[in-house]
């Protein structure tokens, strides 16, 4: 449903999925939408609505067609280490090879697919059991021998890290994706590609590394149109600026709904969008706990550019600042209670009282710019 100011809003996820799939299908459809949404949102849910609508049933309530290819954290879970508990030897990650995204590899050579964009990002290799459905992966070290030279040592069956692991499981899914960009014939079905937050775990180069390629990788082909979600402020700016014509989006919810502003070109530093948003609902006082949330995670931004350690140094004015000391320790207790934005639990009315206080303080040391909080402006001058 439309609203003012560039919003859209939508029930829940299921309807605003059917809008975005209108509006990538009409003659103006964009050939990549970007939505910005900071983590809790829904974006891992709306992508799932996404991709069910695109499948079909037959009576028994088979599948018989779909057009998604998706990124998210069910992907993920596609794979599942074995540890070999018994004999701590044969670590191998398990594919799920009942799922439609292994169809058809072993011919498809996946090792020599994946290994160059994994290459891009970490020294370990791999190799793929296809009769067993299994990944094992191993290191090439070079060590010293006594006559001075040096050696190749390979450790197998190696069990990487979690952030190598995410890194891996992407490369997998460029594989493929690029696969259905090539209208290959085991992924024809692909009109679609749904990524959601491909880059957890990943350290700053490595997003924007990953941002880039991604970028590059969606501009250079016109068969399939995508859809990219994040919570990542870096990743979400540097596809922006790779893909100047792509949609772009900013994904908000709260218990009335899905709210989906129209950025166009600004605002590009999404965490201002997101302090508006806080700045709105401290006002008419529909504060929920998780706002603590969204508001540490815009300070830790502003900390970080500014040049200091932590939060709390934003926050105290001075060692003895006793009203800062207290407001940092209200911020990290209530930023870390797991809450959940379908079960938003409202705050406590003196829980309301400090978060404007902290808020307005925040605001006022760091200013932005007031024509996009008249209010703070206003309050300001009379005081």
């Amino acid at each position: 449903m439309p609203g003012g100011n560039n919003i859209q809003y939508f029930a829940d996820s299921d309807t605003l999925a059917h809008h975005l799939r209108d509006e990538i299908t009409s003659p103006n459809g964009k050939k990549v939408t970007l939505i910005f949404a900071h983590n809790g949102t829904g974006k891992t849910r709306l992508s799932m609505a996404f991709k069910e609508l695109g499948k079909a049933y037959d009576e028994e309530g088979q599948t018989t067609a779909r057009d998604t290819l998706y990124f998210n954290a069910f992907t993920e879970d596609l794979f599942s280490w074995d540890n070999d508990l018994e004999n701590d030897r044969e670590r191998v990650l398990r594919m799920n090879m009942d799922s439609a995204f292994f169809d058809g590899l072993a011919e498809l050579e996946m090792e020599n697919r994946i290994r160059p964009l994994l290459h891009r990002y970490c020294d370990f290799d791999f190799s793929i059991d296809y009769d067993n459905g299994t990944i094992s992966f191993f290191r090439d070290e070079r060590v010293p021998r006594e006559d001075g030279a040096y050696e190749t040592k390979r450790h197998d069956n190696i069990k990487i890290s979690r952030g190598e692991e995410n890194l891996f499981t992407w490369c997998f899914f460029l594989a493929i994706g690029q696969l259905a960009i090539d209208g290959q014939e085991a992924y024809e079905w692909v009109k679609y590609l749904y990524i959601d937050d491909p880059i957890s775990s990943l350290d700053e180069n490595n997003a924007i590394a990953v941002a880039a390629h991604l970028a590059k990788m969606l501009k250079e082909q016109d068969r399939l149109k995508a859809v990219v979600s994040s919570h990542h402020t870096l990743f979400f700016n540097v596809l922006c600026n790779e893909m100047k014509k792509a949609q772009r989006y900013f994904l908000n919810h709260d218990d009335g709904g899905y709210h989906l502003r129209d950025t166009g070109d600004t605002p590009r530093f999404y965490h201002v969008a997101m302090l508006k948003e806080l700045y709105a609902v401290a006002q008419s006082g529909k504060l929920y706990t998780y706002h603590f949330t969204i508001l540490r995670s815009i300070m830790e931004k502003t900390a970080t550019f500014h040049g200091f350690n932590n939060v709390g140094d934003i926050i105290k004015r001075d060692p003895d600042d006793e009203d800062g000391t207290l407001h940092f320790r209200y911020v990290q207790l209530l930023s870390h209670g797991g809450y959940s934005l379908f079960e938003p639990v409202e705050m406590m009315p003196e829980n309301k009282e400090i978060f404007r206080k902290i808020l307005g303080n925040f605001m006022r040391d760091y200013r932005f710019n007031p024509e996009l909080f008249p209010a703070l402006e206003a309050e300001e001058a009379t005081a």
